[in-house]
């Protein structure tokens, strides 16, 4: 399993966005908190995109990834939203290619079939966590803030994570591969 590099204060993280169009604002207010949090995100104007209900063509939203993703600047990715459209992607992403310079992609929701991919079909550890709308947006409410920043810029395995509200149904321990996803 190929890991990406952990991330550093001033780090480059691309907001792209493969699958739904989003609300301007929550852009805007997720853009705004990753900067509070040290990094530098950046984007292509393409992100804006709208074709129908998805946030530009395929092959617009294949390329702006793509760019993000052999930026040599751009230490990670992160998805604005989910909603629906991720999956066009795929077939415009060589695993080889990306293999190549492995990072972190971060996203939830629709954008599954890309964590997913980058995980089984090229071996790239990929993150299951927030993305712009709806999560980081929000600050503090939106979000568990400690275990996202120990994710994303620490080499020590995440140990337990439980933030409020998070209960065990059958206490014990298990082991084996864990993939995110949408149920």
């Amino acid at each position: 399993m190929l890991k990406p590099r952990v991330l550093r204060p001033g780090d480059r993280i691309a907001v792209v966005s493969p699958a739904s169009p989003f609300a301007r604002d929550e852009f805007d207010r997720g853009v705004d908190e990753l900067r509070g949090q040290g990094f530098e995100p950046v984007w292509d104007e393409s992100v804006f995109a709208r074709t129908g209900y998805v946030s530009g063509s395929p092959e617009t939203r294949a390329s702006a990834f793509l760019e993000a993703w052999h930026d040599p600047a751009v230490a990670a990715l992160v998805a604005v939203r989910g909603g629906y459209g991720s999956v066009h992607l795929l077939p415009s992403l060589d695993p080889d290619d990306l293999r190549r310079t492995p990072k972190a992609f971060i996203g939830y929701s629709d954008n599954t079939s890309i964590l997913t991919w980058l995980t089984i079909g090229c071996g790239i550890a990929s993150f299951h966590g927030p993305m712009l709308e709806g999560r980081l947006a929000r600050g503090n409410e939106g979000f568990d803030r400690t275990s996202w920043l120990r994710c994303l810029t620490s080499l020590e395995p995440a140990g337990e994570m439980a933030p409020d509200g998070l209960a065990a149904l059958q206490p014990g321990e298990v082991s084996g591969p864990l993939f995110g996803g949408t149920m």
